[in-house]
C-alpha cells in the first residue's frame, strides 16, 4: 500500500508516471487493480472509496482518473464513479497474473510460506517482464490457481473467476471444501496454516455459536473453533453428499 500522498498529482507527474518503456507505471498498475478490485462489487466506484483503498487524497485519485481515461483505461462519469474499459480491464488481468505466477514460483521453486508471498508478489509484479512470467508460468507447468486458491488469468488477459460463498454462509451440518482464502492478512494465514485449512481442505460445520459467536468445525477428524471474521476470508464449495452417506 503507497503512503498517502496530500498533494494531487499534476498532469505532467501522471504522464510521467505512465511513460516508462517496460510498461505500465507501478502507480498506474495500482490503480487498475484497485478499479478491478472495488467494482467486482458490480457498481461504478467512486473517487472516494478510490482514495481510501489507495490511501491516496481525493485530489491526487480524481487528477489520475482523469489521466486514464484520457488514455481509454477507464470510463468516468462525474458523480457516477469510475470502470475499467476493456482495455483497462485487460491489464488489470495482467497485473493479477503477473502477481499470482510469482506467489506460486515463489512457494513450488523458492520454498517461500503462503503468508509471505503476497507482500513479496506485490513489490515484484511491477518489474518483472512478461517473458520472466512465463518462463515461471512454464516451469511451474502452466498452473491454473495461485497458492490461495485464486484463479489465474490466462496471458491473454482472460479469467474464469469463480464464486464461492464465505464459510460463514454455510449452515450446520454442512459438508464443503476450501477453495479459496483471502491473502492480504499474513497473520491470519499464518493462523490457518497452523489449523490446516488450505485450498483443497474438506470439513463440516459443527455449529454456528448465537449471537455472532465463533463457527465450528471439524477438518481432518479435529474440531477447530473460528471467528466470523476469520471464517469470513474463507471461501468454500458446499460438497453435495449421498444419500447412502447421510
Amino acid at each position: 500500500m503507497t503512503a498517502k500522498r496530500d498533494t494531487p498529482v499534476t498532469s505532467g507527474e501522471a504522464a510521467a508516471e505512465t511513460s516508462r518503456d517496460s510498461g505500465r507505471s507501478r502507480a498506474v498498475e495500482d490503480y487498475l487493480k484497485a478499479i478491478r478490485h472495488l467494482q467486482r462489487q458490480g457498481s461504478a466506484v467512486s473517487t472516494s472509496a478510490l482514495a481510501q483503498e489507495l490511501e491516496r487524497s481525493p485530489a491526487s485519485v480524481t487528477n489520475m482518473v482523469k489521466n486514464l481515461a484520457e488514455r481509454g483505461l477507464v470510463d468516468h462519469e462525474p458523480y457516477y464513479g469510475v470502470r475499467l474499459s476493456a482495455e483497462g480491464e485487460r491489464e488489470a488481468l495482467l497485473i493479477i497474473r503477473r502477481h499470482r505466477v510469482i506467489e506460486a514460483y515463489l512457494i513450488e521453486r523458492l520454498g517461500y510460506s503462503w503468508d509471505r508471498v503476497h507482500a513479496e508478489a506485490e513489490r515484484l509484479e511491477h518489474a518483472a517482464s512478461e517473458e520472466l512470467i512465463e518462463r515461471m508460468a512454464g516451469a511451474l507447468g502452466h498452473p491454473e490457481l495461485d497458492p490461495h486458491g485464486s484463479p489465474i488469468p490466462t496471458r491473454e488477459g482472460r479469467l474464469d473467476e469463480r464464486r464461492f460463498p464465505a464459510l460463514t454462509q454455510l449452515k450446520a451440518g454442512t459438508q464443503a471444501v476450501v477453495r479459496e482464502v483471502s491473502d492480504s492478512d499474513e497473520e491470519r494465514l499464518r493462523y490457518l496454516a497452523d489449523l490446516g485449512l488450505y485450498p483443497g481442505t474438506e470439513l463440516v460445520v459443527l455449529e454456528h455459536e448465537p449471537f455472532g459467536g465463533s463457527i465450528r468445525i471439524e477438518a481432518a477428524g479435529v474440531e477447530k473453533s473460528l471467528s466470523p471474521s476469520l471464517a469470513e476470508i474463507i471461501m468454500v464449495e458446499p460438497r453435495a453428499v449421498d444419500k447412502e452417506e447421510a
